[in-house]
């Protein structure tokens, strides 16, 4: 009897939620192999039929999501999104408190139609650059940036929890919400945000950086290379003209394998006089040639350095030279940042062969502070992870199209500032502002609407073909939320969403529908910081449903307050890509997110929690 109530499909529900939950939360397994696995758990158990489980995998919601990926593809691809927001941030100047509140605006502005991740992949470099610009830390602004990005919700397409409600809403039998449903909550959320954070921001400068920027015109290339200690790594090496070397390509001598030294840049004298010396610059690569009277600059440790200048007849010009990543007109160095979705990730240098694949050289890895200078070359990728590179500045340029896997930021405010559009920029936004109208008007079916949009982002040639396309989608993302929906029909079918409303109905409906709905609020918000948004969002909804109807009341507020909770979570580096993404840019601790995201986080829960229902009544 023991073993039977043990076994319960209650409790077996219940089981496999906990143990997936933990998995989601530690963030050693994939949350689409979890999620997988725990839908797999309700099917061996009995829970759910195989066509229930299924079911998830055919729902609007995952289709929309599909789309929108694609969509979003298209207007970071064409640069609209990175047109839109650098037109509105030039118009800061040097004002900080002025700049603080146009990155929150504009940031909110675009995450209100694209994903969060993407936006601020495109805002983050721009403000970098316009905090550099104006002498200020960007530390006070990243972080607002990523925060900003979930606060747009003015939209149903912004956050995949804003469809989640919206679809349970319809399939309850009550009116769909309307494309600009969720725009009141944007406003007070924003509001809120920009108020907030305007004071808290500041406690994530400290006095040493605002000395720093003080002097600062920007962060350069010497500024770079100081960061990562370039200057006591760094050597001019004479090439003699008996040396073996000579004639001899950089992939047939395998240096950095045998010498664990990094030929970064080759200086070839073209011609002479007796007033002048020509010199050609060349950024090495493996089919890069070594000719007599060539120059290397190279990268390595001392004793590295002096081994490979004596076993190759070579001459070191200069030792520690300060001026080996100066600035010139052909080449230079710059920074950048893993993407938490990037197809870089737990792979090396050497796997990727990044010389080949982006046409730039790899000179350090910054991860949590700490600088791996040699030996990087069989180093797994982190989320996250900042690399030195240093290539021609077309080629660095060039990396602004692969933000799928990162993103470029650290370039010199001059190079970084040149935005060049594509002719296409024009085609996507009247896609855009058409998929819009049609979601308002409801001329179509928003699903419709979206793959109508997305379809014609590849045919326009937005972006470059059905492969880009596909692989703009994040999977995980996709795979995530068709395994957690069918969890619902989980919580019906074994009644847990009936004895966890019934709860809190029991608990908290004598207080009020307002004190039931902040336990819904709050509930929701604590498992936020720990699993995906989109997770806890499916997980929630027909809890909040439930409950209620259960009370009389109706289930609106409720649900808006389960996507809110769900969509804007601050208090970990974890809960969202953004605020991951930007933990590395700004030099950001655990500990500032909580200083910061907690505080916010809690006035945010109880501004809405007196706020929905005047926006959306319990009584009709």
């Amino acid at each position: 009897m023991e073993l039977s109530s043990l076994l319960s499909p209650i409790n077996i529900t219940l089981s496999i939620l906990v143990i997936a939950s933990i998995f989601f939360m530690r963030g050693k397994v994939r949350s689409d192999l979890v999620a997988v696995c725990a839908l797999l758990g309700l099917v061996l158990f009995g829970i759910l039929a195989p066509s229930e489980a299924l079911a998830g995998f055919s729902n609007s919601v995952v289709i929309m999501m599909i789309g929108l990926f694609v969509v979003g593809a298209g207007i970071f691809r064409t640069g609209l999104a990175k047109m839109i927001s650098s037109k509105i941030l030039q118009t800061a100047g040097n004002s900080e408190n002025k700049l603080f509140i146009l990155v929150m605006l504009a940031t909110a502005s675009i995450g209100a139609f694209v994903s969060n991740t993407g936006t601020v992949a495109v805002m983050m470099p721009i403000i970098v650059s316009m905090a550099a610009s104006a002498n200020i830390s960007p530390r006070r602004y990243l972080m607002p940036l990523a925060f900003a990005s979930s606060m747009g919700m003015f939209t149903l397409i912004s956050t995949p929890p804003n469809l989640v409600i919206n679809n349970a809403l319809i399939e309850a039998g009550y009116t769909a919400l309307s494309f600009f449903s969720f725009a009141p909550i944007g406003f007070v959320a924003l509001s809120v945000g920009v108020i907030v954070l305007f004071f808290l921001s500041k406690m994530l400068i400290s006095k040493s950086d605002s000395s720093d920027n003080k002097k600062k015109q920007g962060k350069s290339l010497k500024e770079l290379a100081e960061e990562y200690n370039l200057s006591h790594q760094s050597y001019k090496i004479d090439v003699k003209d008996d040396s073996p070397l000579v004639n001899k390509s950089l992939a047939e001598l395998k240096i950095a394998t045998h010498y664990d030294v990094s030929i970064s840049k080759i200086i070839r004298k073209t011609g002479n006089s007796r007033f002048r010396k020509n010199y050609t610059e060349e950024v090495a690569g493996p089919k890069s040639i070594i000719q007599k009277d060539d120059i290397l600059y190279c990268l390595g440790a001392k004793e590295n350095i002096e081994r490979f200048v004596s076993e190759n007849n070579l001459h070191l010009e200069r030792h520690n030279d300060k001026d080996v990543f100066s600035e010139s007109q052909d080449s230079g160095i710059a920074e950048i940042f893993i993407m938490p979705n990037s197809r870089l990730i737990n792979r090396t240098i050497s796997d990727i062969r990044f010389r080949e694949e982006y046409n730039v050289n790899v000179l350090g890895i910054q991860r949590q502070k700490e600088y791996q200078m040699h030996d990087i070359k069989d180093t797994k990728l982190h989320s996250g992870d900042a690399l030195l590179i240093q290539g021609t500045w077309k080629d660095l340029a060039n990396l602004d199209d692969r933000q799928d896997d990162l993103v470029l930021v650290g370039q010199p405010l001059k190079e970084a500032s040149k935005v060049t559009l594509d002719q296409k920029a024009p085609i996507a936004a009247i896609i855009m502002l058409l998929m819009i109208i049609a979601m308002v008007f409801e001329f179509v079916p928003s699903v419709i609407a979206i793959m109508l949009a997305a379809t014609a982002m590849v045919i326009t040639g937005c972006l470059r073909n059905v492969e880009e396309a596909y692989s703009s989608i994040n999977w995980e993302s996709v795979v995530l939320i068709g395994a957690m929906l069918p969890m619902a029909t989980a919580f019906q079918n074994t009644g847990v969403d009936t004895l966890i409303s019934g709860g809190l109905v029991n608990k908290l409906g004598n207080m009020g529908p307002y004190a039931l709905m902040a336990g819904i609020y709050f509930c929701t918000s604590l498992l936020t910081m720990f699993i995906s948004n989109t997770a806890t969002a499916v997980l929630f909804t027909p809890i909040a449903l439930k409950a209620a109807i259960g009370m009389g009341v109706s289930p609106y507020p409720f649900l808006f307050a389960v996507a809110v909770a769900a969509g804007m979570c601050f208090a970990s580096p974890f809960s969202t890509p953004p605020n991951a993404l930007v933990m590395t840019a700004g030099r950001y601790s655990f500990m500032d997110y909580v200083k910061v995201g907690l505080p916010l986080q809690i006035v945010m829960g109880i501004v809405m929690i007196l706020v929905l229902p005047l926006l959306f009544p319990f009584y009709e």
